[in-house]
């Protein structure tokens, strides 16, 4: 998506879109793995966050990408809900992390 939107685009705010798009997406779903590892090292909590981070992508990124390409505005009223997702998922791994330090 990055790509496409540095060369595919010409509108700046839709570049701006999809490069957060992007940017979140991706840091989310290496948070995702995060979780699985956090998981091997038996933080039980941790299999939350992924259920979470994943949901938290498709609205948030979904959101801006389809902004981006040309969908209707009022999606920007879905894109804050991908990010309390995403909240709720950092908090989640935090509260795995806990777990890991007593075992």
């Amino acid at each position: 998506m990055g790509a496409f939107a540095a060369h595919g685009i010409a509108d700046p705010k839709a570049q701006e879109w999809l490069r957060t798009g992007a940017q979140y997406g991706f840091m989310h779903v290496l948070a995702t793995y995060a979780a699985a590892g956090m998981m091997q090292l038996g933080a039980r909590r941790a299999r939350f966050a992924p259920a979470l981070f994943l949901p938290g992508v498709a609205l948030f990124s979904g959101s801006l990408y389809a902004m981006a390409l040309g969908g209707p505005r009022w999606l920007g009223a879905v894109t804050p809900i991908g990010g309390l997702l995403f909240l709720a998922g950092w908090l989640v791994l935090a509260w795995a992390a806990a777990e890991i330090e007593r075992s």
